[in-house]
């Protein structure tokens, strides 16, 4: 079984024998099928894919499924073009894609029955049940009702910032915390080199901590776009619990994502208290494993892989243990 697991910035492939032993692992790049079309997306990491299945020797090895976790693939019709162009490759007769935070929540759960939050560059959840029910969300930025994720607390803090520099807002320390991590003495600055493109999507993105610290140094603003990102992922929590029936049971919550992993004081605790108010019986854990370790639970699920199985690529990936 080939798990696959394709990420903003990397992608990560395994190869997976029956009885759970990992025989191989490689990675490619960031998967962006909106960007490069789904053929082109798959090209990125069709070398990794290469890789772990000519073994070390060169032989290849026959693979009956892939169970491929894939980011930007937040639609059905999406889902269906990816895993088209999957079968295409003929890598496995049998290929399964979902988007990639099914990974973190099944890398999370002893079995696929629970929900999950991703937070990192942008911000996702879903849930599960081993009924095949699932809830989830489109998830493509604000045409879909989303705020959140590393992008959304960074722009949302330039907006406060510029404001507060120019007159039409409030003080915030943002507006000088955020221009000085690039070494600028504005925020007007900082906009240009934004604007103009002489600071990337991906430096922009470094100044979430610098949102995170200007928080914890007490700033007002920094505080409520903190505590507004904690309410979204609450949120989302319990409307797919909700969805699944799952409200007043007891079942695991995943947080995953950088930000989330990162366990901000202010953002964990308002999470966890917030869960403990409207949804009391769920169970919050934060998941740091990688998730090419979800894909993989998922592709042995789907071949009815036995349980050792299962605890033997969770011991490998060194996340032997699940809520």
């Amino acid at each position: 079984m080939l798990a696959i697991d394709a990420g903003n910035s990397k992608t990560d492939v395994a190869l997976i024998a029956p009885d759970g032993q990992v025989t191989g692992t490689a990675r490619a790049g960031g998967f962006h099928p909106a960007r490069l079309g789904p053929a082109g997306a798959v090209d990125v990491l069709a070398g990794a894919v290469a890789e772990v299945l000519g073994g070390a020797a060169g032989r290849p090895h026959p693979v009956a499924h892939v169970a491929a976790c894939l980011a930007n693939v937040d639609l059905p019709v999406e889902e269906e073009q990816l895993a088209a162009e999957l079968h295409r490759r003929g890598w496995a007769p049998s290929v399964d894609v979902r988007n990639d935070t099914f990974a973190i929540l099944r890398a999370g759960i002893a079995e696929p029955r629970g929900v999950a939050v991703v937070c990192g560059t942008g911000i996702n959840c879903v849930g599960m049940l081993p009924d095949g029910r699932t809830a989830r969300f489109p998830a493509l930025g604000r045409i879909s009702g989303d705020w959140g994720g590393g992008w959304g607390l960074v722009e949302e803090a330039i907006w406060h910032a510029a404001r507060a520099e120019d007159g039409r807002g409030g003080p915030t320390a943002l507006a000088r915390t955020l221009p000085a991590h690039f070494d600028l003495a504005s925020v007007y600055a900082l906009i240009e080199g934004l604007h103009l493109k002489r600071i990337s999507e991906v430096q922009c993105y470094q100044l979430a901590p610098v949102v995170f610290a200007t928080a914890a140094d007490g700033d007002p603003v920094a505080r409520s776009l903190v505590d507004r990102l904690a309410d979204e992922v609450v949120v989302m929590v319990t409307v797919a619990l909700d969805r699944l029936g799952l409200r007043d049971a007891e079942v695991p919550v995943l947080l995953g994502g950088g930000l989330l992993a990162a366990r901000h004081p202010q953002l964990d605790g308002r999470v966890q208290a917030l869960l403990a108010e409207r949804a009391p019986r769920a169970v919050p854990r934060v998941v740091t494993a990688k998730p090419v370790l979800g894909a993989a639970l998922l592709g042995l699920d789907h071949t009815g892989a036995p349980p050792d199985a299962h605890a033997r690529v969770r011991a490998y990936f060194g996340f032997p243990s699940a809520g």
